[in-house]
């Protein structure tokens, strides 16, 4: 069966030594506010880019480097990892429940060994605009 995904959001994960001051250098670098999730004080929105990737901040443990990576919004979790590994990602673990919503997300790696998150549609009005479908 069909289904549809889009690169949906581009996210920055800083530890938390460094997550005030990241976020505050890319709040000024962009010139976009700081926008914190009501829900969830470990992420801020830091605005679009282009004006279909969101852009955000998330705070991530102790330990873990600081880094870029990709969420993959998609309509069927499990076509579109599937398809991924079919193209030489790494499924790294699946995290159930991992927002306010009950959503869960799968954790990747391309084959560069690159962090990335197959995750639910979180914004159903880009997502209509610039999903692609996969047969």
């Amino acid at each position: 069966m069909p289904h549809r995904s889009r690169l949906a959001v581009l996210l920055l994960d800083l530890p938390p030594e460094v997550h005030a001051a990241g976020t505050d250098f890319w709040s000024a670098a962009t010139g976009n506010p700081v926008e914190p999730d009501m829900t969830d004080p470990a992420w801020h929105r830091l605005g679009m880019l282009g004006g279909r990737l969101s852009f955000e901040v998330q705070r991530t443990g102790e330990g873990t480097p600081p880094r870029w990576h990709v969420d993959v919004e998609t309509d069927d979790i499990p076509a579109e990892v599937a398809r991924l590994e079919a193209l030489g990602a790494r499924r790294l673990r699946h995290v159930e429940a991992a927002d306010p919503q009950g959503r869960g997300l799968c954790q990747m790696t391309d084959p560069a060994g690159l962090v990335f998150c197959v995750v639910a549609v979180q914004d159903d009005e880009a997502f209509g605009r610039s999903a692609r479908t996969w047969p």
